[in-house]
Parts: C-alpha cells; structure tokens; sequence
C-alpha cells in the first residue's frame, strides 16, 4: 500500500496546519501502509490502473451475485420449512445448497484466498537472486533468507542451476507448474474443474486437487438428487393414496388421473433441475452488469473531469468558469439522475430475476402487499 497521513491528523484535537505536506505511513509493501477501507488512491496515477479496476470489480460483481443467490436458495430451504415440506427440503433445498456450495461458492473462496496471499513473497522465493545483490534481503519475502553458499540462490536457500523451472524452484510443493508460487487464473482453474479433473496447473494450496475433485463428485451427484428423489417419493406417496382412498369401481379413472398428475411431476421437476443447474451459470454472469455499470460511471466521471475542469484550469477564470458548469451540468444529469436511475433498474431486475427465482414460486396466490389502510380498516370493522 501506499497509505498517507497528515502531520497533526491523528492527535487528539486532529488540526492539520495550513500547507503542510503529507507523509507516508510506512515504506511502500509494509502492512502498515495499507488502507483499513477502500482502494489505495495510488491505484488512480498507475499505468495498469484500467487493468486493475476491471479484474477488481468484475470479481466483486462475481462475489455479490453468487452470495445474493446462494441466500435465496436458503429462503427456499426457509419456506419448506415453514410450510412442513420435508421431501422439498430434504430432496431440494439441500442438493440445491451442495451444488451451489461445491462449484460457486468455493468460486468466492478461491478469489478471497487470491487476495489474501502475498504473491510477491511467492513468487519471489521461485526466483533466483544474486547473494549480496540489491535485491538480496528484501522486505517482499516473508520467510527467512538463507545463503546456499554458490552466487545465485532462492531466498529459501536453494542453489540454482540453469534450466531451472518455478515447480523446481518454489519450495511449497503443492505440483502444477506453479507448484503454488505462482498466482492462477481463477477462470482457468474453475473451468479445468470440469473438464480436467484432478489437474491443477496453478494450485493456491496443498492438495487442491484432490478437495476440487470431491467438491466436483458432490455437484454431479446432487443433480440426479434434485432431478428423480422428489418425484419418485411423491410417486410413492400417490400409490399409497391410492390404495388407501379409491374405491375398487373407481380404479381405471384414477389410475389414469395419477398418471397424468405424475407425469406432470416429472416435467415439472425435469424443468426446475435444468433451470436452477444452468441458470446458476447464467445468472451469476448477469451479475457482471455490475460490473460493466461501474466501469461506465467511472470512465464517465473521468471524461467529464478531464474535458471540462483539467482542460480549462491552465486558461483563465472565464474558461474555468464555463468548464466548471458544464462539469457540475453534466455531472447532475448524466452521473447523479440518469446513471443512478439505470443502476437502480438493473439493480432491480437482479432482484427479481436472478434472487427471487431461487425461492418465489409464484403458484397462483396473489400477491397482497403490506397496507396500513387495510390494517386500519379491518381493525374498524372488528
């Protein structure tokens, strides 16, 4: 980080005088230069800043997305408990839940466990350095320098040779060509849990195959869980009904009647399975439309700030004036009405799409809003 402070802006009255400069906290790298909240505003004057900002939001986007739909799919475990639905608890919410904890939300573990690391101190110990040299030392690695005894070591102390790879190299043995020194590509990695099962090039942690392998068995089984449990035992459920309850002279009209009712279960279900498998995927992509609003409001803001107000501070107080209100103008309308109006509305749409699908059945009971003059009124008419 490289986090700032005032001389003055801490003590008990908190003044800072008038020109003071301010100072940073710690050397660059040093924990203690880090921000408690927020982005460090270095970040703004960097020449990957776009680069940075994007990854950034596009995993927060990500984050917020799958936690608001894991979250319905747990109203949904709510609901059936409230209503005494066992067979929809037990043979939907919790596949629903073990699919969507195997796949999505280890997605969020894996880009929370991609920040918290300190890469630099990863990758600087696969790297071989010259023993003296200025780099030798340094605060970037975390563990203890230990001199090999040759010219060019690891910071670990490992000799090195030409040739040498970062799996030979990085002390962590964790397999992969990263052997866990090295930072993955998180798309890349979710992505081969599928389709290459058990092979890890760029691995975080120490057998992080084997867990994406069992957390891959627990998805592909939950799905036939969700698609044939419910319908097999409602269809149990019905013989038993009807053996109990029909009479002897009534049995070809029910049997027909039951067939019918089940074969409407097994389309039903069919239809949820396929809906709640690929809309997880789909849905959690339409959140990126958080993404892509952040990345417009800001690239928005910077435009009219550049064009407005820094193109006319070097001219006169008159340019500086009429850039002042066309920035202030187009900051009203475009940033402040029309851009929050579109968050607002896609914001909106999230709820109702992809959050409230995981639990809202919308069965034909209509909808009736909280009232205070219904409330009123029905109290009267008591």
């Amino acid at each position: 980080g490289s986090r700032w402070v005032y001389p003055g802006q801490y003590d008990e009255d908190g003044e800072v005088e008038d020109g003071a400069r301010a100072v940073m906290v710690a050397d660059y790298g040093d924990p203690d230069s880090v921000y408690p909240i927020g982005l460090d505003p270095a970040w703004k004057r960097a020449a990957n800043e776009l680069l940075f900002f994007n990854s950034f939001k596009m995993k927060i986007s990500v984050v917020f997305g799958i936690i608001q739909m894991f979250c319905g799919t747990l109203l949904k475990g709510c609901n059936a408990i409230f209503f005494n639905q066992k067979i929809d608890l037990f043979f939907e919410v919790i596949p629903m839940i073990a699919f969507a904890s195997s796949l999505f939300i280890y997605m969020v573990v894996l880009i929370f466990m991609k920040w918290s690391i300190n890469w630099n101190s990863r990758m600087l110990s696969a790297t071989c350095l010259e023993v003296g040299g200025d780099s030798w030392e340094s605060n970037d690695y975390e563990g203890d320098w230990i001199d090999c005894g040759q010219n060019y070591c690891t910071p670990w102390g490992n000799a090195c040779e030409q040739g040498d790879s970062t799996d030979s190299l990085c002390p962590l043995d964790y397999g992969g060509s990263g052997d866990g020194c090295q930072p993955p590509n998180l798309i890349t990695t979710l992505i081969n849990i599928a389709l290459q099962p058990g092979d890890v090039d760029e691995p975080m942690y120490n057998g992080q195959a084997f867990l994406q392998n069992i957390l891959l068995l627990i998805a592909f089984v939950s799905v036939p869980i969700l698609l044939l449990a419910k319908p097999y035992l409602l269809k149990r459920q019905m013989d038993a009904a009807h053996a109990v309850g029909h009479a002897h002279d009534d049995d070809e009209d029910g049997e027909e009647d039951e067939e019918h009712g089940f074969g409407e279960i097994v389309i039903h279900q069919a239809i949820e399975t396929i809906e709640f498998v690929l809309g997880m995927v789909s849905n959690t992509a339409s959140y990126l439309r958080l993404w892509a609003l952040s990345l417009a409001h800001s690239e928005l803001a910077t435009v009219f700030w550049e064009k407005a107000m820094l193109s006319t501070l070097n001219l006169n107080f008159f340019y500086t004036y009429i850039g002042f209100g066309i920035f202030a103008g187009v900051t009203l309308g475009v940033l402040l009405m029309m851009d929050v109006l579109e968050c607002f509305l896609h914001a909106l749409r999230l709820h109702w799409v992809e959050f409230q699908n995981k639990f809202f059945a919308a069965d034909g009971v209509r909808f009736s809003p909280y009232s205070f003059k219904q409330v009123i009124a029905d109290a009267s008419a008591v």
